[in-house]
């Protein structure tokens, strides 16, 4: 347990260098995908049912249903807060912004009878927000057992470095911006390149403590389009496939500061802030492949295997140090700029996420071909998803020993902080001539190994109405989300750090708006 913990700070003390760390392996897997209204009221639970265009995302064999295509738009708007506690301070904030769920056209026909058995087939298009990275976390509170501060003095410690010069210039996205704007600073008594390093934050744990705040912004999403085909043979047996390219875009900035909690002008520290910028941006490639049994009419058998995506990345990042150190040193302000031209660091690399695998079952009360007449539905769908699979390699045109050492240090904190879990999702429909009354349920797993308390779930609550008549169909749908999750300011290796436990809460109206071709 010590050894991979150890790893883990190393992986994020190194974000000095590089800006990935394990969380951004397990944003880019633990999501809820959009869909449309209907699928959404049903708790996503699209795995066996078919006969809607979110199946392209989901098990593309639901395709192989449609007997005339479609045109579907889809808008959503989501309202997101999220409650952090950091030791008994409890804060809130919020991320309201607009979304679109599955949107495209599904074109179907028959194939010429050469035997007794009924063939058709299917091809769609659509567009689809698979994860959304709007958020806004914000917790602050005391703290009388460590500063952010110390992370710096673990990473000299850690190299064996003496010489305040390779302080001052080898780490420009953290500990050298510190240590010339004097958050640390170097201890009286040393010689020329032997000296040894203190905090000016750490001794006010013992007289106060440190008021610390964290402010992280997130935006972004991951959007797929994805072309889709599939094939029904004689009403029994579906088979369906789906190519898909992924729009990966992620913004963040974190500012973290800790400030003395005594206000006391004479102990050389006042106030210490850091400001991280992420961007990452790019793209990947994935394939989904599903079948969909029907045993006897009433029932609906389904399972789905989707594969990896392979996205092609590159981040852009930098970071800013401002400290008040009073009467030592008044206020300095340094930024990673000033050791690279003025300009983001950037880093290139390849990404390869989990795979995940679908089982699903429906039983429709009164199953027959005129959908009209159809009374109803209970869907329900199992998925596995193996978070510690997401792997990280270096880009060709970006390759280097240090790169790979890196990566691959990644991959084994991601390995080891991650693991494989289920998702369920659980739905059904009354249908009363032209009008469905529609309810979901969802339950997202636990990814984390619980190395240090961490522990996440998320819960949807879905509901909705949707209306059919004359080659028009109109679906609304209401998304409650509850999640549980946790957010580590930073990490140390030597002393005990803090986290903050995070209750979110989100509400999502989504408007699907269909039109027979």
């Amino acid at each position: 347990m010590k050894k991979i913990f150890f790893i883990i700070v190393i992986i994020v003390s190194s974000l000095q260098i590089f800006a990935q760390e394990p969380a951004d392996a397990l944003r880019y897997s633990w999501y809820i995908p959009g869909g449309t209204a209907r699928e959404k009221a049903i708790g996503g639970a699209m795995g066996s049912l078919g006969g809607d265009i979110s199946a392209t995302f989901i098990n593309p064999a639901g395709l192989g249903f449609y007997k005339t295509g479609d045109l579907v738009l889809t808008p959503a708007f989501n309202l997101l807060t999220n409650k952090a506690m950091y030791f008994g301070h409890n804060e809130k904030d919020k991320k309201n912004n607009f979304a679109f769920g599955t949107t495209g056209f599904v074109f179907a026909g028959s194939t010429p009878r050469q035997t007794e058995r009924k063939r058709s087939s299917a091809i769609g298009f659509a567009i689809n927000k698979t994860a959304d990275f709007n958020s806004n976390i914000l917790y602050r509170g005391i703290n009388t057992q460590s500063s952010y501060s110390q992370k710096f003095l673990e990473e000299i410690r850690n190299n064996n470095i003496t010489d305040p010069n390779a302080v001052a210039q080898n780490f420009p996205f953290g500990t050298s911006l510190a240590f010339n704007t004097y958050w640390i600073d170097t201890i009286n008594g040393g010689t020329p390149g032997h000296y040894q390093f203190q905090s000016r934050a750490v001794p006010l744990l013992s007289s106060g403590g440190l008021i610390q705040e964290n402010n992280i912004s997130g935006k972004g999403g991951i959007t797929d389009a994805a072309l889709a085909g599939a094939f029904n043979f004689n009403d029994k047996f579906y088979l369906g496939f789906t190519l898909g390219v992924s729009i990966l875009n992620y913004e963040r900035t974190s500012t973290f500061t800790e400030a003395d909690a005594t206000e006391n002008p004479g102990n050389n520290f006042d106030y210490a802030t850091i400001t991280e910028y992420l961007k990452t941006s790019g793209g990947g490639v994935n394939l989904k492949a599903g079948i969909i049994y029907k045993p006897i009419e009433s029932v609906r058998l389904g399972l789905a295997i989707h594969s990896p995506t392979f996205y092609q990345l590159t981040d852009k990042y930098n970071t800013s140090v401002t400290t008040n150190t009073e009467n030592y040193q008044g206020v300095q302000t340094q930024n990673s700029g000033t050791f690279t031209g003025g300009q983001d660091a950037q880093f290139k690399y390849w990404m390869f996420n989990p795979y995940r695998i679908i089982g699903s079952a429906s039983y429709v009360i009164h199953e027959i071909e005129d959908v009209r007449k159809q009374k109803g539905f209970i869907t329900a769908d199992i998925e596995y998803v193996n978070y510690k699979a997401t792997s990280y390699s270096t880009d060709p045109n970006n390759d280097d020993q240090t790169s790979r050492n890196y990566l691959k240090s990644l991959n084994q904190a991601i390995d080891n902080a991650y693991k494989g879990n289920f998702n369920f999702r659980l739905g059904g429909e009354l249908k009363f001539t032209t009008i469905m009354a529609r309810l979901g349920l969802a339950y997202y797993g636990n990814p984390y190994k619980d190395l240090n308390g961490e522990k996440g779930n998320r819960v949807q609550l879905s509901g909705g109405l949707g209306y059919r008549n004359k080659g028009i169909y109109i679906d609304l749908a209401y998304v409650y989300t509850m999640g549980k999750d946790v957010n580590f300011p930073y990490r140390l290796q030597y002393a005990v750090f803090p986290k903050a436990p995070i209750k979110s809460n989100g509400g999502t109206p989504v408007l699907t708006m269909g039109f027979k071709l």
